[in-house]
C-alpha cells in the first residue's frame, strides 16, 4: 500500500470479525461441535483441588490439578471470564501435565487488586503465582485477554515461559479502535451483566436464549450443553473488575514488543471468531519469530470449549513437541 495512503488507509486495514449466527444455524453445524472431552469435567471433585493465596497484594483463587514430567500448564482466562473457561480442558491436560488455572484479580473468586487493573499488571501478577508454587518454567495458554496477559508474561519474563499458546487472543484490535464507543459498549455490556447475572442459569438452559447471551462468544452457543454454558461463560459475569480490564485491555499497546517473544508460540483461533478478526491470527504469527498457528473452522472466540477434543490434542500436541518437529511441521 502506497505511503501517500497509509493514514487515510489504516481504518479500512482494521479487518471486521465474523458476523454472528442466527439462532437456527447450529443445525448444519458438524458432529464434533459443542461435543464433551473426555475425561468428563462433571466427575471431578473440583473442591478438592482448589487453593487460594495471597499474591501480589490479594486473595487469588486457583485450581492446582494433575502431574507430569514436563513443564506445568498454566491457563488464563479472558474478559469477564473465571478458571472454569478451561473446564473442557483442564482433565485431560491434567492426565499428562500439571495444570493450574486462576481467576484473575477482579473476577471469579479472587479479590479485586490494590492497585489500578493493567495488563502489565496482571502479567506481574501470573509471574508471582509461578514463582510461588515453585514452577521453574511453564507453558502459559491464555485466552482473549488472557491471551493478551499471557503474551505480555512471555515478553517480560521470558525465562520462565517454556511455551506459550495464544487462543483467539486480544491485544492487536484493540488499541486500533475507536476507544470511546468501545469503552461505552463495555460499560453497558457491564451493566447488563450484571442485572441479568441471576437469571443466567435459566437463560442457559434455553437454546434460544442460550444463543442470545452467547451470539457474540460462540459460534453456535445453542450446540454447547447447558451447564457448560452456564459455568464456563456465564457464571463469571459481572465481577468487579470488567471495566478496568476492559479499558486495560483498550489502552495497552504491545505490538511492537512482540518480536521479543522468544519461545516457541502456538496461536489457535476459530475461523468465524465474532469479537476478534482472524487476521489478528495472521498478525500474530507475522510478529512472533517462532510461532505458527491453528485455525478451527466453523469455531467462534472459544475454540477450548467449542471443539474441546480438538484443542486439547492441539495443545498436549504443541507441549510435548521437539524442536526439530515442530521446524517439520
Amino acid at each position: 500500500m502506497a505511503a501517500s495512503s497509509r493514514r487515510s488507509s489504516s481504518r479500512r486495514r482494521l479487518a471486521r470479525a465474523a458476523p454472528p449466527t442466527t439462532p437456527w444455524a447450529h443445525r448444519k453445524a458438524d458432529d464434533d461441535y459443542g461435543a464433551g472431552a473426555s475425561p468428563d469435567w462433571r466427575q471431578v471433585d473440583w473442591a478438592s483441588h482448589l487453593q487460594s493465596a495471597e499474591v501480589e497484594g490479594c486473595r487469588l483463587n486457583y485450581v492446582d490439578i494433575g502431574s507430569g514430567p514436563g513443564a506445568p500448564v498454566i491457563m488464563v482466562h479472558g474478559l469477564g471470564g473465571q478458571w472454569q473457561n478451561w473446564l473442557e480442558n483442564i482433565p485431560r491436560i491434567a492426565q499428562e501435565r500439571r495444570v493450574v488455572a486462576l481467576d484473575l484479580p477482579g473476577f471469579g473468586l479472587s479479590e479485586r487488586p490494590r492497585d489500578e487493573i493493567s495488563i502489565s499488571g496482571y502479567a506481574r501478577c501470573v509471574e508471582a503465582l509461578r514463582e510461588r508454587l515453585g514452577i521453574e518454567r511453564v507453558n502459559l495458554v491464555g485466552n482473549s485477554m488472557g491471551g493478551f496477559i499471557a503474551a505480555e508474561v512471555a515478553i517480560q519474563f521470558a525465562p520462565g515461559v517454556e511455551r506459550l499458546v495464544l487462543v483467539s487472543a486480544a491485544g492487536l484490535t484493540g488499541p486500533n479502535v475507536h476507544r470511546a464507543p468501545v469503552l461505552t459498549g463495555g460499560r453497558v455490556a457491564a451493566a447488563l451483566t450484571a442485572v441479568t447475572a441471576a437469571r443466567h442459569r435459566a437463560m442457559a438452559r434455553r437454546p434460544v436464549s442460550r444463543h442470545l447471551a452467547l451470539l457474540l462468544v460462540a459460534r453456535h452457543p445453542a450446540r454447547l450443553r447447558a451447564d457448560v454454558a452456564w459455568e464456563a461463560l456465564m457464571k463469571g459475569a459481572g465481577k468487579p473488575g470488567f471495566h478496568d480490564a476492559l479499558r486495560a485491555c483498550l489502552e495497552y499497546d504491545f505490538r511492537d514488543r512482540l518480536p521479543e517473544i522468544s519461545c516457541p508460540t502456538l496461536i489457535v483461533w476459530g475461523e468465524k471468531d465474532a469479537v476478534l478478526p482472524l487476521q489478528d491470527a495472521h498478525q500474530f504469527e507475522r510478529l512472533i519469530p517462532d510461532s505458527r498457528k491453528v485455525v478451527l473452522d466453523d469455531t467462534g472466540h472459544v475454540p477450548q470449549l467449542e471443539r474441546p477434543e480438538a484443542f486439547n490434542q492441539v495443545l498436549l500436541d504443541f507441549v510435548a513437541s521437539r524442536p526439530e518437529q515442530e521446524a517439520a511441521a
